[in-house]
């Protein structure tokens, strides 16, 4: 962002990044909040205030290490968790109902929120089963020319259960591309468990945009403003 100021405190028609997607986990019937705060996370913590709770990840190892920082504040939860990222602020409050509503199939274990994009570079992409449920999802890195060529991909957006997620968050490594810990890797001790992972997809793929440039946060203040 070539700032700063942490990413997710830009602002996006006046409102912080976060605060956008904040406010719409509430309007989805969602009062209790974890954020995970790491670079500069002192002044993310300020401007949310005390209407969350704040958890701090030292060390940037992977999505799936965030979300490891979570487990004290979550320990004595054994419901579904919606896992959602701070820079995609558009996601709505109807969507995250959607993916909270196919997690309470008892035969789901996991859902992932998706979208189909013309220029999948950078994502993860989703592998079906021959059901239509979720076999994989293979980040960009460590993929082969094969799966590259997939264009339905990962927004990053989740509902777990919460003991699930850490028990699978518990067997997951760094021998990847990047050498990080992979928050989707843990959909694989949910697959191991005979439950199913599924997905629920964006009818338009701007709703599950996210922000890595001044360029992208310019794009998304011309959607609002239309």
């Amino acid at each position: 962002m070539k700032s700063s100021l942490p990413k997710v405190l830009h602002p996006l028609s006046g409102k912080p990044l976060i605060q956008h997607v904040l406010d719409n986990i509430k309007e989805a019937g969602i009062s209790e909040m974890v954020v995970v705060i790491g670079y500069e996370g002192s002044q993310v913590q300020q401007a949310v205030g005390n209407t969350v709770t704040c958890v701090w990840q030292h060390e940037q190892l992977g999505t799936g290490h965030a979300v490891m920082q979570a487990r004290s504040a979550l320990k004595d939860y054994d419901e579904n968790v919606l896992v959602a990222c701070g820079d995609v602020p558009l996601i709505r409050p109807g969507t995250f109902r959607a993916l909270v509503e196919t997690a309470d199939d008892p035969s789901v274990g996991a859902v992932v929120l998706t979208m189909v994009v013309d220029d999948p570079t950078g994502y993860g992409r989703i592998v079906r089963n021959d059901s239509g449920y979720l076999s994989r999802i293979v980040e960009h890195k460590d993929a082969s020319k094969d799966i590259r060529s997939i264009n339905e991909v990962n927004t990053g957006t989740y509902v777990f259960n919460a003991q699930d997620l850490f028990n699978g968050l518990a067997n997951i490594n760094t021998d990847n591309a990047q050498g990080e810990y992979y928050l989707p890797d843990a959909l694989q001790y949910i697959r191991n468990n005979r439950q199913k992972v599924a997905l629920v997809t964006l009818e338009d793929p701007v709703e599950g945009s996210g922000i890595n440039s001044r360029e992208d946060l310019e794009y998304l203040e011309s959607i609002i403003q239309t």
